[in-house]
């Protein structure tokens, strides 16, 4: 494959992976309430949540392997899955390969869910809740198409729909000292993204502020045009 087309499927299979994890985090809200209906029972939500999760997980591993081909840069395995040891944009890559950690963690907990511990599980489990924004500062940050309208409609409708399913969460909430900390996490959480993608990546010059190598500074821009055509 050319690496153009590498690029293309490396941000394809980015983007729907960030829309699975999110619907993957909805619907894992929506089982911690225990929600369910004679059309709609709690079978059918865990399955779907199962399910989009391991799908989730499969475009990631094409997002990996395409990266890694993608002759464009070298990025190399081992940066895949230890944090911020790349050249390229460390520390927007390196998100990435800490969302990556801590989803195979989860994901291998779950694996074993019927070995471990309950409360154990469920305390590993809640890492997801990390890997979400941390994913989404890895595509804002490291993503040479993050400036295109569309792109940013996809991330917006992202972080609108968590925002919602989790304050929808909070209200069923008995807690108030619960309610309280959370609703304070996900308020930092969003005023943070929002300062960091108009400061940043929505800023003219961010390749290069990002970590782009400077070798690499007219390749991007050529690269980064030709996505918006």
């Amino acid at each position: 494959m050319s690496s153009q087309a590498l690029w293309y499927l490396t941000r394809a299979t980015g983007v729907v992976a960030m829309v699975l994890l999110t619907v993957t985090i909805l619907l894992g809200v929506i089982g911690s309430a225990r929600v369910a209906s004679e059309r709609w029972p709690r079978l059918v939500t865990a399955g779907l949540h199962r399910n989009l999760a391991l799908t989730a997980t499969a475009l990631v591993g094409v997002h990996i392997i395409t990266t890694v081909l993608d002759p464009f840069v070298s990025i190399s395995v081992a940066a895949v899955f230890i944090p911020f040891t790349s050249s390229y944009r460390p520390i927007w890559l390196g998100l990435g390969a800490l969302a990556l950690d801590l989803l195979l963690v989860v994901l291998i907990t779950s694996l074993l869910r019927d070995r471990l511990n309950q409360r154990a599980w469920q305390a590993i489990h809640f890492l997801v809740y990390a890997c979400w924004p941390i994913a989404l500062w890895h595509a804002l940050g490291t993503g040479t198409d993050t400036r295109l309208r569309w792109i940013l409609i996809v991330y917006a409708a992202c972080v609108a729909a968590v925002i919602a399913a989790v304050w929808w969460r909070l209200t069923l909430a008995s807690s108030r000292q619960l309610k309280m900390t959370c609703a304070a996490a996900v308020a930092v959480v969003t005023v943070l993204t929002v300062i960091f993608a108009l400061a940043g990546p929505l800023q003219a010059g961010w390749a290069a502020r990002a970590g782009t190598p400077p070798a690499l500074l007219g390749l991007h821009v050529v690269q980064a045009l030709g996505a918006r055509s």
